[in-house]
């Protein structure tokens, strides 16, 4: 694998980010979420978000087919101003364990490196990612909303301090 990891920019990489997120969408989160929200989610949708929020977003590609995107920006939280955020981090399974996720991660923390403090929501129960950023330094900070994803489930924040 020659992975590189860029700024999405082309109509190709819009529609492999699209196509990222919807794929991981079920994969992450089969029998977390209501199957009904997860089927309501379609590729056409995920596609269309990918045009419509470009900035701050980039692409992981093998080749050149995109295999993980990350989101990035201003803390969208009222109560931490001056606050960095990694909005999403999606890498389809088939390349789980060859360190995407890591070099997304890292490549978001360098765009993000004015802030001092940097936050994600993750959701409750989604154990894989909790031990994944525990491993990049996030720790819980108490903070939970009920967020409705078909279902009411419950989302936790992280927090890292540099």
């Amino acid at each position: 694998m020659e992975m590189i990891i860029k700024k999405m920019e082309t109509p190709a990489e819009f529609e492999g980010k699209g196509y990222v997120h919807w794929k991981a969408l079920r994969e992450a989160y089969a029998g977390m979420l209501d199957q009904e929200y997860l089927d309501r989610q379609t590729m056409e949708k995920c596609v269309k978000m990918a045009y419509q929020w470009p900035d701050n977003v980039l692409v992981a590609k093998d080749g050149d087919k995109v295999i993980g995107f990350t989101g990035y920006g201003a803390c969208r939280d009222e109560d931490l101003p001056g606050t960095g955020e990694v909005i999403a981090l999606y890498v389809l399974s088939e390349y789980y364990g060859k360190q995407v996720g890591h070099a997304l991660m890292q490549a978001a923390l360098e765009k993000l490196s004015g802030y001092g403090k940097i936050v994600l929501w993750v959701l409750e129960g989604n154990d894989r990612a909790i031990r994944f950023y525990e491993k990049c330094g996030f720790r819980f900070d108490g903070t939970e909303k009920p967020i409705k994803l078909g279902k009411e489930v419950t989302e936790r924040r992280m927090v890292l301090t540099r």
